[in-house]
Parts: C-alpha cells; sequence; structure tokens
C-alpha cells in the first residue's frame, strides 16, 4: 500500500508519487491519497492506519516538522517531497525556508485568473458565443469529440489561460476553409486531431450505430480537417495517446508538432 500524505489536497503529492513509482514497472501497489494532515493529531491517528496496512510506503508534502514525526511513528518508509528539495534550495539560495501548510495554494491573484478562465471555458465551450472569441489566449479547433473541451478547461485551471474550443462541423469541413469567425484569429488556434479508429470509438460510446460514428464517416472528417488546418497553418496535436496534461503542457510551452 502507498499513501500519498499532504496537510493540502494532496494533489502533488500524488502527481509526484505516481510519477516516481512509474518508473518501477514491475511494481504493482494499491494507493491512498490522504489530504488535509494538518494536525499531529490527525497524523498520529493516520500513522495507526498505516501501521495496520504494513508493509506499506508513505509520499508526502507535509511542511511542519511535528506533524511529519508522528507519522514517522508508524515506521513505514517516508518519502517527503520537500524535504528532499528544501534544504539543498535554502543552501543554494542562502535564505532559509518559512514552511506554512498549504501556502502554495492561497487565494492569491494566480487562483482567481485560473476561476476567471474556467468560467470562460464554460461559456464558449463547443463553439458557444462565439462572439467571445476575440478574448481567448487559445483556440482549439478539431472535429467533435477529438478531445477539445477537458483540454480546454484543463488550460483554464491549470495553466490559468482563457481556452475556447471550436468544433469543425461537416459544413465547415464540406467549405474547405476556415469558419470566418475563426479566419482573423488564426494566429490563437491550436488544432487537435486523433487516430479514426479512435474517434469510431469514442463517438460509438455516445451514438453506437449512427454514421456520425462509423469509421469511414471518421475518416473523412479528420481527413478534411487535418487538410484544411495544414493549409491554414495551424499547429496540430494528436491527441490518441496523450493524456490531457500532455496536451495542454505541449500547447502552453509551444511543443506543437504537424501530425505525420
Amino acid at each position: 500500500m502507498v499513501f500519498f500524505v499532504s496537510d493540502h489536497t494532496g494533489v502533488t503529492a500524488e502527481a509526484v508519487g505516481h510519477s516516481l513509482l512509474s518508473q518501477f514497472i514491475e511494481l504493482e501497489y494499491q494507493a491512498q491519497t490522504v489530504p488535509f494532515i494538518d494536525t499531529p493529531e490527525k497524523a498520529a491517528e493516520l500513522a495507526g492506519r498505516i501501521r495496520k496496512s504494513m508493509p506499506a510506503l508513505i509520499v508526502s508534502t507535509l511542511t511542519d516538522q511535528s506533524i511529519r514525526a508522528k507519522l514517522r511513528d508508524c515506521e513505514a518508509p517516508m518519502f517527503d517531497v520537500f524535504d528532499a528539495f528544501s534544504e539543498p534550495l535554502a543552501a543554494t539560495l542562502g535564505m532559509a525556508a518559512t514552511a506554512a501548510s498549504g501556502q502554495i495554494h492561497g487565494m492569491s491573484n494566480s487562483y482567481h485568473a485560473r476561476i476567471e478562465a474556467v468560467n470562460f471555458a464554460l461559456a464558449v465551450d463547443d463553439g458557444l458565443n462565439p462572439e467571445r472569441l476575440g478574448e481567448a489566449d487559445i483556440i482549439l479547433v478539431g472535429v467533435s469529440r477529438a478531445g477539445k473541451t477537458p483540454v480546454s478547461l484543463y488550460l483554464a485551471l491549470q495553466y490559468g489561460k482563457k481556452a475556447a474550443n471550436y468544433p469543425l462541423t461537416p459544413d465547415d469541413l464540406g467549405a474547405h476553409t476556415l469558419p470566418p469567425v475563426l479566419l482573423a484569429l488564426r494566429q490563437k488556434l491550436r488544432g487537435l486531431t486523433l487516430s479514426a479508429e479512435r474517434l469510431s470509438q469514442i463517438r460509438n460510446e455516445r451514438l453506437p450505430g449512427s454514421r456520425y460514428a462509423s469509421l469511414e464517416n471518421c475518416r473523412n472528417e479528420i481527413r478534411a480537417a487535418e487538410s484544411m488546418m495544414a493549409a491554414s497553418g495551424i499547429p496540430v496535436i494528436d491527441s490518441t495517446r496523450r493524456s490531457v496534461e500532455e496536451i495542454a503542457a505541449m500547447i502552453v510551452h509551444d511543443g506543437t508538432e504537424a501530425r505525420s
């Protein structure tokens, strides 16, 4: 059993822990994320639970030394993200770190920007309110069910980017040119594509047996969309085998590439 323990949401401990453990391809494990361990009393109670689950590992992002000490009472090996980096970083910077539970998650300007971006992404999802597209930092384009909505929401929540998404409909594809509403915004456009087989599978989950979901129709739509985006010079990412997180990072850091 692996416990991802945090004095806040546990997102960082979980992400780092899974990333590290994925390097051990033969390892099979069950995981449990335990957030909001922000008092010694909570840590002591958790230590008792972990002791009953031995053998176990702990990956933590706890900042308070007294809370860590209580958790170490369970005698499970503990790997703390802050322990690994705080002291070397303090030595390099020539200053001491100030431990404060959850301080990186405060109600900062970044937080408010992300909430505003999420509200924007929802307001313009799937081509809604096209008159607001000019407000977007990024506009995702692609055929229906190519993954535009989850990527736009992740860009908003994780990066604070105002991301819109606009579906290329059969009528748009038949015109062989970008919809007029997108022409003046070409520099903001990023394309998403995927294999026809994967698209057909996704669409069949929604409308099984329909022409919309047929492999032939999916192939035709993808071929037309890719041709249109290539002609317009739109960077394209193939989402077939990529996670939402990976796609978003590629967009933000200009790691887009034309699909071969």
